[in-house]
């Protein structure tokens, strides 16, 4: 186990290619398949309110930013940390969908225009960051540092929606979003683990602990929804 840096990358070699990372592709693929089965079963709920719209994009757009992820880390001699840049953008526009679900059903309509555009703003100002940081700091020597943005952006409107709003929703609408409070607890290491960079073995480091626990996560939140789906359907009976 290393703690504090990482392990020396493992290259691997197919037909004249050399990739770095393999196991993250493969990493990032399950999370990108997971999340588009996630996103069809969603659609096929058959439920029209934006709540439902807004979970079928995030799972879409999020499985789509692990993907291109995974390119980035395996086509890294290829591509350099240009090639992670995508990810990570999309990474901030994906918990956009998250915030734009949970705002959708708030119960004071009066307020729901206001809260989208906090979470519209925070969209701007952390693309913005992102890409000023991208712009003008040297991450070659760290690449990790890339991840701040989009990290903070997921702590703040995460905690603020799948935390606060999540346990509010469980007291006025109903106990299905019991479940989406719970994936924050499950998805907090994930901070730690990022930033200390807590590595437990080459083949299993510590984005690959990460994407255990985002599997969690997406579980977690397709079976919220799915609960959410009933509480309705009995509501309209």
């Amino acid at each position: 186990m290393l703690i504090g840096k990482d392990f020396d990358k493992i290259e691997t070699n197919i037909f004249g290619f050399k990739f770095l990372e393999i196991n993250a592709l493969y990493g990032d693929t399950l999370i990108f398949i997971v999340a588009l089965i996630f996103a069809y079963k969603v659609s096929k709920l058959g439920q029209k309110s934006h709540f439902f719209k807004y979970w079928k994009w995030f799972f879409i757009v999020f499985g789509i930013g692990f993907f291109m992820g995974g390119l980035g880390h395996s086509f890294f001699n290829y591509w350099g940390v240009p090639g992670k840049y995508a990810s990570w953008l999309i990474g901030i526009v994906a918990v956009l969908f998250i915030e734009l679900a949970m705002i959708s059903i708030f119960p004071t309509v009066s307020n729901r225009k206001t809260l989208v555009q906090f979470a519209v703003l925070k969209l701007f100002v952390a693309l913005g960051v992102e890409i000023i940081l991208l712009s003008t700091l040297d991450l070659s020597v760290d690449p990790s540092k890339g991840l701040i943005v989009p990290t903070i952006n997921s702590v703040i409107g995460l905690g603020l929606v799948l935390g606060g709003l999540a346990v509010h929703y469980q007291k006025k609408i109903g106990p299905s979003f019991r479940y989406l409070w719970l994936s924050t607890l499950v998805l907090i290491p994930n901070t730690a683990i990022q930033g200390m960079k807590i590595n437990i073995h080459p083949y299993f480091d510590r984005n690959d602990f990460s994407h255990v626990l985002l599997i969690a996560g997406l579980f977690l939140y397709m079976k919220s929804i799915n609960e959410y789906n009933k509480e309705v359907l009995a509501l309209n009976a």
